[in-house]
């Protein structure tokens, strides 16, 4: 007779959770203890089936290797940084988190923050209790008739620019993925960080931390920016340059900002504390009660679905496939998200359409989940918490297309063929790949030149000019630097005509390795890409 399934809860969670649980005939076990005590946590999640959890619990590879029984861990809230998703994946376990539920709640503390800061109300309200009556000390400003500058416009995004349009304030947005279509619906304006910066009045950070977006208000952004202008950081740490932020503030150039989150978290001390004009809170964006409830009855409902009928949402290491197909789509599912990442790794511009053309075999797959996996891997190196759940649903909450198309009939000699398309404002970005007999996809055409490249963790994509002396001074360039290059793909549109260099690397290339390379007079350009 097979175990009752059971649950364990190692963070606070509401009692509506537990009840959910029970109320679908689970066992749940509310030790919120545990997750602060790693030993203690180890020693007992070999008993359960799934893990609820919020920030505190650090599910490592360690601890899911004492998890035998564990299928499901599910993550009150969208960030699983404390989860090692990766291993995870590795011993079949889902992580599913609750993307929207606190959306409002944080959203509406960014707006907190900015009144208070055009108020100085922190300030005025201990110098008032202390005693002090200091009227004329604190001359604020009005927000109506300005102009906030939303950087990242997605759904928390969205509801912090419709209610600073709600106050009157003149709106524009940043953001690479934002359509204008999309802009014109939420009532602002699209425009580049530069327009940004120089014109807001007031700037609200809403991206996730990514490579591209780690200090994205740099110390030469911030030198960029409208003299007295007020900086409100509500999403990520590390999206500011926190000792450059101070250092405008001393200036006066930046007149306050509000912080909610910190490159170092808890933050005891931080370049920002103990300034006149700064207003500092402990991460406390989703922190109301009807956030806890949303997010927690969200991911009890979802665990429970996983536990008692296979049913996967919101999970991002998973797509929603049937046990029955999975282990003859597995393999393209990998392809299309490694198409994407590629191609999105390559687009900086925004992004208008994602078209995927499925040929052959695949055809007659489950092309949704594989849709949904391609448009995943183009979003995610800019957007945090983003899957091959919810990718579909967050490119059309910015107004980006995704079409797919079948035919029954493969291109060229493949039996199946995915065929990636991102078409960005600057230009299109194609590519293509395939499953071959030994289960391992293979990229099989860039730009309409074909290759034939397996995807390794660290490569550099090269476009160049057909002519000698590249590939020896390419050679030359990784020996000197003491890189060693796994393999090495080649094509070309024709003899004497653009090519393309696929190559795996064992470690990444620095950004002065890079540039040498980029100054090889063959080359027009090189990326570094990470799958």
């Amino acid at each position: 007779m097979p175990h009752p399934k059971t649950i364990l809860i190692s963070d606070s969670l509401s009692p509506a959770a537990v009840a959910i649980f029970r109320e679908h005939g689970l066992r749940a076990d509310l030790r919120p203890e545990l997750g602060k005590d790693k030993e203690a946590l180890a020693a007992a999640i070999g008993d359960y089936d799934g893990l609820a959890i919020r920030s505190t619990t650090k599910v490592t590879a360690a601890l899911l290797a004492r998890a035998g029984r564990l299928a499901v861990i599910g993550r009150a809230g969208i960030g699983v940084d404390n989860v090692d998703v990766a291993a995870a994946t590795a011993r079949g376990v889902i992580v599913m988190n609750t993307p929207h539920g606190n959306a409002v709640t944080t959203a509406e503390h960014a707006i907190a923050m900015m009144l208070a800061l055009a108020r100085q109300i922190p300030q005025a309200d201990a110098s008032t209790q202390a005693g002090r009556w200091e009227k004329n000390r604190f001359l604020g400003i009005e927000l109506t008739a300005k102009t906030l500058g939303v950087i990242g416009c997605g759904n928390i995004g969205a509801i912090v620019a419709d209610r600073g349009i709600g106050l009157r304030m003149r709106v524009v947005a940043y953001d690479p993925f934002l359509t204008p279509e999309r802009a014109q619906e939420l009532g602002v304006e699209k425009v580049d960080l530069d327009e940004l910066l120089r014109r807001a009045d007031v700037i609200t950070l809403h991206v996730p931390m990514t490579e591209k977006t780690r200090n994205i208000l740099s110390a030469e952004a911030l030198a960029r920016t409208k003299p007295g202008v007020r900086i409100v950081n509500c999403a990520r740490g590390g999206l500011v340059d926190e000792a450059a932020l101070r250092a405008a503030l001393d200036s006066g150039h930046v007149a306050g900002a509000a912080f909610d989150v910190f490159s170092v978290e808890p933050a005891t001390e931080n370049a920002l504390f103990g300034h006149p004009n700064v207003i500092c809170t402990p991460h406390l964006g989703a922190s109301t009660t009807e956030a806890q409830e949303n997010v927690a009855l969200q991911v009890a409902e979802q665990m429970s679905d996983h536990l008692l009928h296979g049913a996967i949402r919101n999970a991002v290491n998973f797509p929603s496939i049937s046990a029955e197909e999975a282990p003859r789509l597995r393999p393209y599912v990998t392809l299309a998200e490694q198409l994407g990442a590629f191609l999105g790794q390559l687009t900086e511009a925004p992004i208008r359409a994602i078209r995927i053309a499925y040929e052959g075999e695949v055809a007659g797959m489950n092309t949704r989940a594989l849709t949904a996996a391609a448009v995943a891997g183009v979003l995610r190196p800019f957007l945090e918490g983003v899957n091959m759940v919810s990718a579909t649903e967050v490119a059309r909450g910015r107004g980006i297309v995704v079409e797919a198309t079948t035919r029954t009939v493969a291109h060229g000699t493949y039996g199946s063929r995915l065929h990636l398309t991102v078409e960005a404002e600057d230009m299109p970005r194609d590519a293509a790949g395939t499953v071959f007999q030994d289960g391992r996809p293979r990229i099989v055409e860039i730009r309409g030149i074909a290759l034939e490249a397996a995807v390794a963790p660290h490569m550099l994509y090269i476009r160049n000019a057909d002519r000698p002396g590249f590939i020896g001074r390419f050679g030359t360039l990784m020996g000197e630097a003491g890189v060693n290059v796994a393999t090495f793909h080649l094509g070309r549109d024709r003899p004497g005509g653009d090519a393309i260099c696929f190559a795996a690397v064992d470690e990444p290339v620095s950004p002065e390795l890079l540039r040498a390379i980029e100054a090889i007079p063959q080359v027009k350009r090189a990326r570094a890409v990470r799958f």
